[in-house]
């Protein structure tokens, strides 16, 4: 069983024996993309030109075709694939099952012909993401360390939403943050009756028509190079400027801004220059999460991916310790031998 599942040092997240999430493997012809983040995406050219299948949501198609154009996504070895639908390939049983991440994001299911239940989590955040009792579990470690806690005593989305308010009766506000984060602050506002304009460069004005499109509630899209949009940020106008983190220091410099992070532990929210806070807003599980979801998955044994986090050895020896549970972090060092 150990070899069947493993992640390689491409990130590979090998799971039974025909199944690649989130990275090209020569020797796997089915390809699973858990979500359209970049970290998850790679070699998916050469997924799509060599494996029998490559397996999405439909939402993640949509968006891996905006992240990246390049992608031929409308290959016919490209298959949408809906949450609790299943693909059978050589006796083995593919489900995609909700992650709470980003829009499409999904939770990968492996069941063998012996039905040995193998679950890979992808990125997610523990609330609302369903918990799949499985016999070997992957988990993601972007928070793995015990320090990585975020037990605040405040309502982070309430803290959010009142200070953009605020801040927009002076005007434009800025809004940094990752892809599917902009557009969870932009659903959060509407929802909470916002109703100013929405301004944003072609990318995320592309992203959020997506995500409109399946059901986000964001509403009132105004392209920044639009006339619309020009008169509203040049005017310094009650408008929300979202704008992915790159761009943090080459627009607005001089407006209202707030930065939306995950890395932010000890304060919901703190001042980083005269105008600009951060948030601590997260899409992923802190640690807490991470060992609630091993816990109630009631895996045997667990595998943290170490490609994506420096996190994975640390939460490795911390599900052994806490839960007895044996788990190693994968990829594995040169000379190191796994513990499962």
């Amino acid at each position: 069983m150990v070899e069947r599942v493993y992640v390689t040092r491409s990130g590979a997240v090998l799971m039974g024996d025909s199944v690649s999430c989130d990275a090209f493997d020569a020797g796997r012809p089915l390809r699973v993309v858990t979500h359209a983040h970049a970290d998850h995406l790679g070699g998916l050219r050469k997924s799509i030109k060599c494996c029998d299948k490559v397996i999405m949501t439909p939402a993640t198609r949509e968006l891996a075709g905006i992240v990246n154009p390049k992608f031929e996504l409308d290959a016919s070895n490209v298959l949408s694939l809906e949450y609790g639908k299943s693909f059978m390939y050589n006796g083995e049983t593919i489900t995609l099952l909700k992650a709470n991440h980003i829009m499409g994001a999904s939770q990968v299911l492996v069941e063998d012909k012996d039905s040995v239940r193998t679950v890979y989590t992808g990125d997610f955040k523990l609330c609302e993401t369903p918990v799949i009792d499985c016999d070997v579990l992957v988990i993601e470690a972007t928070y793995g360390n015990p320090a990585y806690r975020r037990n605040f005593d405040v309502d982070i989305d309430k803290l959010l939403i009142s200070m953009i308010e605020r801040r927009l009766r002076g005007g434009s506000v800025y809004v940094f943050g990752f892809y599917g984060k902009l557009q969870e602050v932009m659903q959060m506002l509407r929802n909470a009756d916002v109703e100013v304009p929405f301004v944003m460069p072609d990318t995320v004005y592309e992203i959020s028509n997506v995500c409109c499109n399946y059901g986000m509630n964001l509403g009132g899209l105004t392209l920044d190079t639009s006339k619309a949009g020009q008169e509203l940020l040049n005017g310094d106008l009650p408008c929300v400027a979202f704008y992915h983190t790159n761009a943090r220091f080459k627009v607005g410099l001089r407006n209202s801004r707030v930065c939306v992070s995950g890395w932010e532990f000890q304060n919901p929210c703190r001042q980083i220059t005269e105008n600009e806070y951060l948030v601590a807003l997260s899409d992923h599980s802190d640690f807490d999460d991470l060992i609630e979801y091993v816990k109630r998955s009631k895996a045997k044994k667990v595998i943290t991916d170490s490609y994506r986090s420096s996190h994975g050895k640390m939460l490795a020896g911390e599900i052994t310790k806490r839960l007895g549970v044996p788990a190693t972090a994968q990829p594995l060092s040169k000379g190191q031998t796994t513990l499962l």
